[in-house]
C-alpha cells in the first residue's frame, strides 16, 4: 500500500485514501468471487449491449416500450461499469485502496445512475399503464417527442441532482479509521469516516431521496396497482394472460430492484446486519443489471424474434461473403 499523504487538523489526521474491506481475506474466496463477478460483468455487458443494438437496428422495436428498454440497458451497462471493474481489480491484485476523490466520484456516478433508474422505471411503468388501460390513445398520449422528453428528464435529473451532494461531499475532511466495510463507496459508510459536520449533507441527501427517489417509486407502485386491477377485471383467461405478459417482465425487474434497495437502506444503520447489506447491495448493484436483459429476452417474443433475424442475417451475410471470395 502506498504511503498516505497526511496533514494535521488539531488532534486529527486527515486521510486521502480509504481501504474497501470487501468480502474478507480468504484467498480461495477471492478467486471464486473474481470468477463470479467477472462472469457476471461479461454477461451483463453482452446482454445489455445486445438489447441496445437490437432496439436500434430492428424497426419493429421502434416503439416507446423498446425505446425505454434501450435506455434501461444503456443505464445498466453504465451502472455495472461503475462498480464491478473496481471490485474485480481489487480481487485480482489484492489492492483495496481507493483515493478519497475516486471514492466520492464512484459514489456520485452510483447515486446518479441509481436516481436515473428510479425515474426510468417509473416512466416504463407509465408506458405499460397507458398500453393496457388506454390502448386506443396509446400512440397519441405517448408520442415520440414525449418519449424523448421523459428519457432526457430521467438522465438529466439524475446527474444534476446528485451533483449537489457531490459538491458538499468534496468539502468534507476525512480522518480516523480509513477502512470502509463495503465493496464500494456507498453513502452511509463513507460519511461515517468524516470528521466534518455532515448534518447539511445528510439533510440534502434526505431531501434528494424524498424528491427524486420516493415519488418515482410511488408512481411505479400506483401504475401497477391500476394495471393489476384492470387485468383482474378482464373476463377471459386468455385476455388476462395476454395483458399480464406485456408488463410481467418489467414488474419482475421493479420488484427485484426496489425490494433489495428498500431493505438495504432500512437496515443501513444495523451493525449486526452488515453482511446482509453487502449481499443485498450485490442484488441491485450487480444482479439486477445481469437479469434485466435475461428477463426481457426470455419473456419477450419481439426481442427473441429480432435476435433470431439478426443471427440469421449475420450467417447469411457471412456465407455470401465467403462465396464471393
Amino acid at each position: 500500500m502506498k504511503p498516505m499523504e497526511r496533514k494535521h487538523l488539531g488532534n486529527e489526521t486527515s486521510i486521502t485514501e480509504f481501504i474497501l474491506l470487501g468480502f474478507g481475506n480468504s484467498p480461495r474466496l477471492q478467486v471464486f468471487l473474481f470468477l463470479l463477478f467477472l462472469g457476471t460483468y461479461i454477461v451483463t455487458l453482452t446482454g445489455n449491449l445486445l438489447i441496445m443494438a437490437l432496439v436500434v437496428a430492428d424497426r419493429h422495436l421502434h416503439t416507446p416500450m423498446y425505446f425505454f428498454l434501450g435506455n434501461l440497458s444503456c443505464l445498466e451497462t453504465c451502472y455495472s461499469s461503475t462498480l464491478l471493474p473496481r471490485l474485480l481489480a481489487s480481487l485480482l491484485t489484492g489492492d483495496r485502496t481507493i483515493s478519497v476523490t475516486g471514492c466520492i466520484m464512484q459514489l456520485y456516478f452510483f447515486g446518479s445512475l441509481l436516481t436515473t433508474e428510479c425515474s426510468l422505471l417509473s416512466v416504463m411503468a407509465y408506458d405499460r399503464y397507458l398500453a393496457i388501460l388506454k390502448p386506443l390513445r396509446y400512440a397519441v398520449l405517448l408520442n415520440e417527442r414525449l418519449c424523448l422528453q421523459l428519457a432526457a428528464w430521467s438522465w438529466i435529473s439524475g446527474f444534476t441532482s446528485v451533483a449537489i451532494i457531490l459538491i458538499l461531499m468534496s468539502q468534507l475532511t476525512f480522518c480516523g479509521a480509513k477502512e470502509i466495510d463495503h465493496f464500494f463507496c456507498d453513502f452511509g459508510p463513507v460519511i461515517k469516516r468524516s470528521c466534518s459536520d455532515t448534518h447539511a449533507l445528510e439533510l440534502t441527501a434526505f431531501i434528494h431521496s424524498s424528491v427524486f427517489t420516493l415519488p418515482p417509486c410511488l408512481v411505479t407502485l400506483a401504475s401497477y396497482v391500476c394495471i393489476i386491477s384492470a387485468i383482474l377485471r378482464i373476463s377471459s383467461t386468455s385476455g388476462r394472460q395476454k395483458a399480464f405478459s406485456t408488463c410481467s417482465s418489467h414488474l419482475i425487474v421493479v420488484s427485484i430492484f426496489y425490494g433489495a434497495l428498500v431493505i438495504v437502506y432500512l437496515l443501513s444503520g444495523s451493525e449486526a446486519l452488515k453482511g446482509l447489506n453487502k449481499v443485498l447491495s450485490i442484488i441491485y448493484g450487480a444482479l439486477t443489471p445481469l437479469v434485466n436483459p435475461l428477463i426481457y429476452s426470455l419473456k419477450n417474443k419481439e426481442v427473441k424474434e429480432a435476435l433470431r433475424k439478426a443471427v440469421l442475417g449475420f450467417f447469411i451475410f457471412d456465407k455470401n461473403r465467403a462465396i464471393s471470395r
